[in-house]
């Protein structure tokens, strides 16, 4: 066997496994019966006489015996469109032409109602029911004829969907205000309107055994790295479940490490971050009925940016991504560090402070891991309710019972006036960073900093510290190292990392995520700007 005909057949096969709508034509198929009576009650039967299934049975003329029966699922489907390009026109408008011959003809009825009885612009031939049912239940109407084994699909999709909104887990002052919804062809028409390119490829498929959720991935083609591309692809393909309901599926299922409290798959709600990710060479999972797209590959960078960032001047967002970095020491490191001074290394505060804090330490019964314990979980039972309540009231139970009870703590006792004031300033630190991922993962590492400090003071804070950053140098996605460009380090990436320099000085793509397309200004001289003479 020669290397074409090898070729020839890897291809062969591979095309098979990624046909269209997922189905897998290797797989035996139930055909579509001859007779139309055979058909529909095979389809009654299979989907349990539901009601929401409508069919419209009809003959095609008067003088003709063929049967026609149209088959849709309401509420998914658009019924001016069924009404005005399908049953007006077979019903009605062929019986005004003189089209008997091709009518009354075997061979040609087939042609004749897909060249001139169905003015829709997405017609498909169809002949086995796994694909029929997956069409109907998507949203396109079904159109049996009696006496033929082919069906004919014609894209009728129409169900209610939310608008385009501002986004709210990431706002902005200054910046889009558009949003993803849940609809699957919304989100790729907002990339769409970013990116108007014609690299910018998109592949569908579907994911789950009976929810059958359609998944696309976006990338620009000769930007983002091909060994990326395809590993996403594969990561998809494995995934065997019965259902998909929202991009969080996705991610545990493709994420690299599962054990680590650092989140490695990013999701944003807003179309612009999308489609920076997209430009920098990153790549794009859709799923559809949730407004989270997630992007990869994620490094530890990215969830301490915001899309702000490049919307204001680049000094005040160097300043802002500076006060995100403290604030993510400050949520991390605050309570443990209270609780390792003032029980192991009373000798490092002054005198003046030592004395004010022993002062309001007085008649509290509890040391201070355990009033810092009490603290902590009392607040994040307060934000787990703020967010579970409804939100006329739920911000109101928050404020309103992080005060109370603040208060109350100390003035029963329980807890010092200085506790409150550490855990109020790691609350807040926390909000700072941008990624609600990412300020899950603080939230959880702070007990165990906590929990160290309490046990070995500021050795076992330095200790749990090297071991995080053991950790986070660990990490991968997508192959790409998640500490980099910081670990392993990268000068030509420090534009964009901590700092934010002008746009116009970087010039190039990521070194890492942009390895196929990294010029991203053709004449980076000429866009420097010039002070007046």
């Amino acid at each position: 066997m020669n290397n074409r005909s090898l070729f020839s057949k890897l291809f062969k096969k591979k095309s098979k496994k990624r046909a269209v709508n997922n189905i897998d034509v290797s797989k035996e198929q139930t055909p579509l019966k001859t007779k139309l009576s055979d058909n529909i009650e095979y389809m009654k039967t299979t989907l349990g006489e539901s009601s929401d299934i409508v069919f419209r049975e009809f003959r095609l003329s008067d003088s003709a015996n063929t049967k026609i029966a149209v088959v849709h699922t309401d509420g998914l489907s658009d019924r001016d469109t069924i009404q005005e390009q399908i049953l007006k026109t077979l019903m009605v408008d062929i019986r005004k032409l003189n089209f008997e011959s091709e009518i009354n003809s075997k061979k040609k009825l087939l042609k004749f109602i897909n060249d001139y009885a169905l003015p829709g612009s997405d017609v498909k031939e169809i002949e086995h029911y796994e694909l029929l049912y997956n069409l109907l239940l998507s949203g396109d109407t079904i159109i049996l004829i009696d006496g033929y084994k082919q069906a004919f699909v014609v894209s009728t999709r129409a169900w209610s969907d939310r608008g385009i909104t501002a986004p709210d887990s990431q706002t902005v002052v200054r910046g889009p205000k558009d949003s993803f919804t849940e609809t699957l062809r919304t989100n790729t028409s907002l990339l769409r309107r970013k990116i108007k390119d014609p690299n910018l490829w998109i592949e569908t498929t579907q994911i789950g055994r009976l929810t059958k959720t359609d998944v696309s991935i976006a990338y620009i083609n000769g930007v983002a790295d091909e060994k990326i591309v395809e590993e996403v692809r594969e990561r998809l393909e494995r995934i065997d479940i019965d259902g998909i309901l929202e991009g969080g599926y996705i991610e545990e299922f493709i994420q690299d490490k599962t054990f680590t409290p650092f989140p490695t798959v990013y999701n944003s709600e807003r179309p612009d971050t999308i489609a920076a990710g997209l430009l920098e060479g990153r790549v794009a999972i859709i799923v559809d009925g949730t407004p989270f797209v997630l992007l990869v590959p994620a490094l530890f960078i990215h969830f301490l940016q915001s899309a702000e960032d490049y919307f204001q001047r680049f000094d005040i967002s160097t300043l802002s991504r500076i006060l995100r970095y403290i604030a993510f020491f400050l949520a991390l490191l605050t309570p443990s560090l209270y609780i390792a001074i003032t029980t192991f290394h009373q000798e490092m505060i002054p005198t003046t402070l030592l004395v004010s804090i022993a002062a309001q330490r007085d008649g509290v019964p509890f040391p201070a891991l355990v009033e810092a314990l009490i603290m902590e979980l009392t607040f994040e039972i307060l934000r787990e309710a703020g967010i579970r309540m409804p939100r006329s009231i739920g911000a109101a139970i928050s404020i309103v019972g992080a005060l109370v009870l603040g208060e109350a703590a100390v003035q029963a006792g329980i807890v010092s006036p200085v506790m409150v004031i550490v855990v109020s300033i790691t609350a807040i630190s926390s909000f700072v960073i941008p990624s609600y991922n990412m300020a899950n993962s603080v939230r959880i590492l702070r007990f165990g900093f906590m929990l160290a400090s309490a046990t070995f003071g500021l050795y076992g804070m330095a200790m749990c510290f090297i071991a995080l950053l053991i950790h986070l140098c660990s990490l991968r996605s997508f192959s790409v190292p998640y500490m980099i460009p910081l670990a392993p380090f990268n000068t030509s990436d420090q534009k964009d990392a901590i700092l934010r320099f002008p746009i116009w000085s970087r010039w190039k793509s990521p070194r890492i995520l942009g390895r196929n397309n990294s010029i991203r200004q053709q004449n980076p001289s000429k866009a420097k700007p010039e002070p007046n003479k």
